[in-house]
């Protein structure tokens, strides 16, 4: 038996959900890269959905720079620092930003130091950067959330990092790695002991707006897909 014949070409397979997912996840990326339109993504959703070959979906990606590697992507980022050395930041923090059984609140254009400390208990914290001015590149933030909620906000062109836990709550940091290696490197360490830390890049507000919007309608048409 020949078993080359037997076998079907990849663009003949069929398509399994994590290949609809993969490509929704690029058509999501082409979008916030203003490749393509709201109206052009949406269309091509419905697509990815009612594919039923590997070949269909991948028709979908053909004119992104994701289909073809190596051409037309952005150069890698480069790696962020090393977390700052013992003794490079100062162990008393610059600021504090403290709410009980109340909230806090940095926002706007104010000067970010070396090392802020951010504590919540049975209350809630919110550090915005996405204005702030930044006159060191290694900023540390140690926040501790007790039965509260601590939020930290950054540009999206400086580099996110952190480290931490929670217990009976939620310790979530989205990593991310700037292009620019001269570029802010945010490192958000602590803990959240029945209650909630949260740090993520802030984009555009108008993109957050529009990527928000379509990803709850693809949400929404997976989870039809799904239950069929």
């Amino acid at each position: 038996m020949d078993l080359q014949k037997q076998t079907a070409p990849t663009a003949e397979l069929r398509a399994s959900d994590a290949d609809r997912d993969r490509i929704a996840d690029i058509l999501r990326d082409a979008l916030a890269e203003g490749r393509l339109t709201a109206a052009e993504h949406a269309e091509r959703v419905e697509g990815v959905l009612a594919a039923r070959t590997v070949g269909e979906l991948e028709a979908f990606i053909r004119d992104l720079p994701a289909a073809h590697p190596g051409r037309g992507t952005a150069p890698p980022h480069a790696a962020p620092p090393r977390r700052p050395a013992p003794g490079t930041v100062p162990q008393d923090p610059d600021d504090r930003v403290v709410a009980v059984f109340s909230s806090a609140v940095r926002r706007g254009r104010w000067r970010v130091g070396r090392r802020i400390h951010a504590h919540s208990v049975f209350g809630s914290v919110e550090l915005d950067l996405s204005e702030a001015l930044f006159e060191y590149q290694q900023v540390v933030i140690k926040a501790l959330s007790i039965f509260g909620n601590v939020e930290v906000r950054v540009p999206e062109n400086v580099s996110l990092r952190g480290s931490g836990g929670g217990v009976l709550g939620n310790f979530e940091v989205d990593a991310v790695d700037s292009a620019d290696a001269d570029a802010p490197v945010v490192y958000v360490d602590g803990w959240a002991v029945l209650g909630n830390v949260e740090a993520w890049p802030r984009r555009g507000r108008r993109v957050a707006d529009i990527l928000d919007r379509v990803q709850r309608k693809v949400d929404k048409r997976l989870r039809r897909h799904l239950d069929r």
